[in-house]
């Protein structure tokens, strides 16, 4: 897919100025769908999940091919519902849970934009870590899409703290993105143990094969109530804290279908031989940019984490989340530069809308978002309407700029579905019409659509703002549906 979309945050934060070492790059997604199979760690499931390549800002979603009109969710901190044994989210009826190791592989990768359909409710363990989810990614190759992926930089430190757990992250300013997490489980067998990652190209060597771990404590009491019915010694490390009998490890070789079960004499189950001495540490590093990937955007700040799991993370998550938020009056204004490549061009719009000449008001898309997008209008003396409206004194008829609106918002709906093709919008109503400024021939007609609400049952609730500069010249509310071509 060589579709450009600039996706962009709710707010422009201080975009990255760093080192030379760090580089902007453009947004990625697979270059063919590739996919894996495996075992659900909490269900006992087998499941396959298929990697299909997405459109530019389409970010990363997880498709429910199992249940009826296959619903989609999107990774996203807001949709996440569980976190006792992973994390899980739900959206419109489809819950996928143990998302974090896929997540981290994709962030640690660098791919942006992917449909993940999965025929169970939960991601496969494969070998605990995310190893195996970029072994995969990495046999599909990666396309780099004609997109800019930008990265946003927190500008004051950002506190999160549990103290009935006794769990502490911390965000500070940084040009990179860094993480170190500090775990101490009171366990003579791991002490305190702490990790790094300077730079997300280490993940791949570094992060990415550590495995999930427990202690043999929490093993036999997961066993007892039967809550790992996928579990098996393969895909985690077992930290023995306490004396073991022989009779008990004769049961967990009965149980795992193993000949001989043993205790290393660090206190290391003999199921798995450790890729590095802080390799749980190292995981829950994993499992920190697994989590924090559900932000939906990329940030530069240096994580610090502290006996994290995924409660804490997710909390986290929505903190920083809060932060862009809070900060949204400091974008509101879409920003034009006439130099950078356009992510959909008029030939492309085309394609999409099913107006052409003289109907068609959208020049070119600058940003694009799942739930923003942003084009250009260039108005001209040569408009064909001019020769009727106020001719002596021509005005864009405000009815066309409510119109060049409704089309810019047509591109994010289509934008929102896997099959766009097969869908045609119509907009239901239009509310709250304000026109603030008049626009005139040599005007460049900036226009916003954002969505009000997630789009549910086809229905798209939008605000729309159209720009000249800096100056508001119209808004409004705009809803619109989604038909399908064949139901018309």
């Amino acid at each position: 897919m060589n579709e450009d979309i600039l996706i962009k945050s709710d707010i422009k934060l201080k975009q990255d100025i760093s080192s030379t070492k760090k580089t902007r790059r453009n947004q990625q997604t697979l270059a063919e769908p590739v996919s894996l199979h495996g075992i659900g760690l909490h269900t006992g499931k087998q499941v396959t999940m298929t990697m299909k390549p997405a459109n530019p800002g389409f970010g990363i979603r997880f498709q429910r091919i199992d249940l009826p009109e296959k619903p989609i969710v999107k990774a996203d901190v807001d949709f996440v519902v569980d976190t006792s044994r992973g994390t899980t989210i739900e959206f419109n009826g489809a819950r996928i849970s143990t998302i974090e190791h896929t997540m981290a592989a994709l962030v640690g990768l660098g791919v942006d934009n992917l449909l993940i359909e999965v025929d169970g409710p939960e991601i496969p363990i494969l070998d605990g870590s995310s190893s195996l989810f970029m072994d995969a990614i990495e046999s599909a190759g990666i396309l780099e899409q004609e997109a800019q992926h930008i990265i946003y930089s927190i500008d004051s430190n950002i506190h999160f703290y549990d103290p009935v757990k006794n769990v502490e992250m911390l965000a500070i300013p940084s040009a990179e993105y860094q993480i170190t997490t500090l775990i101490d489980f009171n366990s003579p067998v791991l002490g305190t143990q702490h990790a790094t990652l300077k730079h997300l190209s280490e993940f791949r060597r570094e992060i990415g094969p550590c495995r999930t771990f427990c202690f043999l404590h929490e093993l036999e009491y997961l066993l007892d109530t039967n809550l790992i019915k996928g579990g098996d010694l393969s895909n985690a490390i077992v930290v023995v804290d306490k004396i073991v009998g022989q009779e008990e490890l004769n049961r967990l070789a009965k149980i795992f279908n193993k000949q001989k079960i043993e205790v290393k004499q660090e206190g290391i189950l003999n199921n798995v031989q450790l890729h590095f001495t802080n390799e749980p540490a190292r995981h829950k590093l994993l499992d920190v940019i697994g989590d924090l990937s559900l932000i939906g955007h990329s940030i530069n700040a240096h994580i610090i984490a502290s006996r994290p799991g995924h409660a804490s993370n997710v909390e986290f998550a929505k903190k920083i989340k809060q932060y862009i938020k809070k900060n949204k009056h400091l974008s509101d204004i879409p920003q034009y530069d006439p130099s950078q490549q356009a992510i959909y061009d008029s030939s492309h719009i085309q394609k999409v809308l099913p107006h052409k000449f003289p109907f068609l008001f959208v020049d070119k898309i600058i940003e694009l978002s799942d739930n923003h997008v942003v084009g250009i209008k260039n108005v001209t003396f040569n408009e064909h309407f001019f020769q009727g409206h106020f001719p002596g004194n021509p005005v864009m008829p405000g009815v066309l700029q409510i119109e060049a609106l409704a089309q810019t918002g047509g591109i994010l709906a289509l934008n929102n579905i896997t099959d766009p093709e097969n869908y045609d919008t119509y907009f239901l109503k239009i509310d709250k019409v304000r026109f603030k400024n008049v626009v005139r021939p040599g005007d460049t007609l900036i226009l916003k659509m954002e969505l009000l609400n997630p789009i549910r049952r086809g229905i798209c609730e939008m605000r729309a703002t159209a720009y000249v500069g800096n100056k508001l010249v119209t808004e409004a509310e705009l809803v619109a549906q989604l038909v399908r071509k064949d139901k018309k």
